[in-house]
């Protein structure tokens, strides 16, 4: 048996081993009461399918999982409750676009190298061997021509890979001037990892102890923002300085401390990426939008901005207060893909009307 193996996973990987112990079973039991609500039938599936790859994982014979559902079916719970149960080190946890962005970054500082996806991979995730993924997705197919060599690379490497999306592998890069040429990507996904639907009727984000514990969820969606309304939530005046983000200036309304705000058009409507939000995240805690009108309105590429926005803001915590010219159910009628996930995540906050 391999050396590094702990002593908590040993058992495991004794001959006859029962690939349905319930050790995992009780552990998101435990999660699942301590938010007071109960493992739907869906989620219960995906655990028993993780605590066999758990068992097989010791013997260096675990499959790598995808975990695929509808926004709040809990993948991103499920995700984060494996890896706390998974007893060792060298283990990752990541947004994937987080790393991705990190990726990128990595093989242009690296590009004069022979390798330089090896040598990113090398610094990103070392020697790690589970790397979990949260949130992905992918609609360029310059990143899908990447994705292709970054699989191939993880899967070369021997990692046990679980990565969760809000789609099933056929339906990623939907677009279909570019889905054939990601086909090699869904095909390597299906052959290596074992696809799970994560289904069920409970949104659990819109549960009260899932609400109460995020910052995000403390946040406001306010419209039609008037001076009135403004001054009732506290928001500062404009006082517009020039920010620099990975070596390219930005423009904000306010800087102060932990809080910022920015004007739609500049955050959105200009070429910024999710390299710069995860690297104000870093420096800001409260942020404000303002200026959000109808997103079909916006180009496509300003929606995709917008919708990475939040989901960089939402997985690093970040409290949000969205000045609006309408009611959510109004703004957000863009055609851009993930729009769904957006509309949850935004309606998990405070709607604030000045005339409600």
């Amino acid at each position: 048996m391999p050396a590094w193996i702990p002593a908590r996973l040993r058992h495991l990987a004794k001959p006859g081993a029962s690939p349905t112990d319930t050790t995992l079973l009780t552990h998101f039991e435990k999660l699942a009461q301590a938010r007071d609500y109960s493992l739907s039938e869906g989620q219960r599936q995906v655990i028993d399918c993780m605590a066999a790859q758990l068992a097989r994982l010791a013997r260096g014979e675990a499959r790598s999982l995808y975990l695929h559902g509808s926004v709040g079916r809990g993948k991103s719970w499920l995700l984060d409750g494996f890896f706390a149960a998974v007893p060792l080190e060298r283990k990752k946890r990541l947004h994937f676009h987080d790393f991705f962005g990190r990726l990128h970054q990595g093989m242009h500082r690296h590009r004069s190298q022979s390798n330089p996806l090896g040598v990113t991979l090398d610094e990103l995730i070392g020697d790690c061997q589970v790397l979990c993924f949260d949130e992905f997705h992918v609609h360029d197919i310059g990143d899908a021509m990447l994705l292709t060599r970054l699989f191939g690379a993880l899967f070369e490497r021997g990692l046990f890979v679980l990565l969760t999306s809000n789609y099933a592998p056929e339906g990623l890069l939907p677009n279909p001037l570019y889905h054939e040429r990601f086909e090699p990507v869904i095909r390597l996904i299906e052959t290596r990892m074992l696809v799970l639907e994560v289904g069920g009727d409970v949104d659990f984000r819109t549960l009260p102890a899932h609400c109460e514990q995020q910052r995000f969820t403390q946040g406001c969606y306010a419209w039609p923002a008037d001076s009135t309304q403004r001054q009732a939530l506290g928001v500062p005046s404009p006082q517009p300085v020039q920010l620099e983000i990975n070596r390219r200036p930005l423009r904000a309304l306010y800087s102060a401390e932990r809080q910022v705000m920015f004007a739609f058009e500049d955050l959105c409507e200009r070429p910024t990426a999710v390299i710069d939000y995860l690297a104000l995240t870093e420096r800001y805690d409260d942020w404000i939008l303002d200026g959000l009108d109808d997103l079909a309105n916006s180009s496509l590429a300003a929606q995709q901005r917008f919708v990475n926005l939040v989901d960089v803001l939402y997985d690093q915590d970040k409290r949000l207060l969205v000045l609006a010219r309408h009611s959510l159910a109004e703004s957000l009628g863009g055609t851009v893909a993930d729009l769904m996930r957006t509309r949850s995540r935004l309606g998990q906050l405070q709607q604030h009307c000045a005339s409600g």
